[in-house]
């Protein structure tokens, strides 16, 4: 006989990842508009959104982290910043003492065109935020970064190596 409690967690596991898989899906969706409306390539409007968001929250990504971020190669993350850089949407710049250190930046108008095209998104979710107390959302922020942690974990521990064929 299964255990209720095994049970419990398993429905809400599957309901759990639903719920994220929809949202990554989402956000994927609206990451494919936002490049539509700047005319770029979606990997170019999620490189630019990382910077972005990184930048945001006062930790500028390096060339190599971008990389790591958006899964591609140093080589492609270079042509793609080079791109970037020629739009004016963004800038490179050696702020820290090792001037070998390059950081990634916005460009000004990158500022604008974010806040005009997720403007609205960030007016929605602040408003569905507003039901919830501060210690709900502490919980829920324990939770996401449990959650992505595990994940991560997983990720580590997964051999890349594409499966034998038998």
């Amino acid at each position: 006989m299964e255990n209720p409690e095994t049970r419990d967690v398993i429905k809400h596991r599957e309901l759990i990842v639903n719920e994220l898989r929809q949202f990554g899906a989402n956000y994927a969706e609206l990451s494919r508009r936002f490049a539509t409306w700047l005319k770029l390539h979606s990997t170019d409007a999620t490189a630019l959104v990382e910077i972005f968001y990184a930048e945001d929250i006062g930790s500028p990504l390096s060339p190599a982290r971008l990389s790591e971020r958006i899964s591609l190669s140093s080589g492609a993350t270079t042509a793609l910043l080079n791109r970037l850089e020629r739009a004016g949407h963004i800038f490179r710049s050696r702020e820290d003492a090792d001037r070998r250190i390059v950081t990634l930046h916005s460009g000004p108008k990158v500022h604008e065109y974010t806040a005009e095209f997720f403007g609205p998104l960030a007016d929605h979710v602040d408003a569905m935020l507003r039901n919830y107390t501060p210690d709900q959302l502490d919980q829920f922020e324990n939770f996401l970064n449990c959650f992505n942690n595990t994940m991560r974990k997983v990720l580590e521990k997964q051999n890349l190596e594409p499966k034998p064929e038998s």
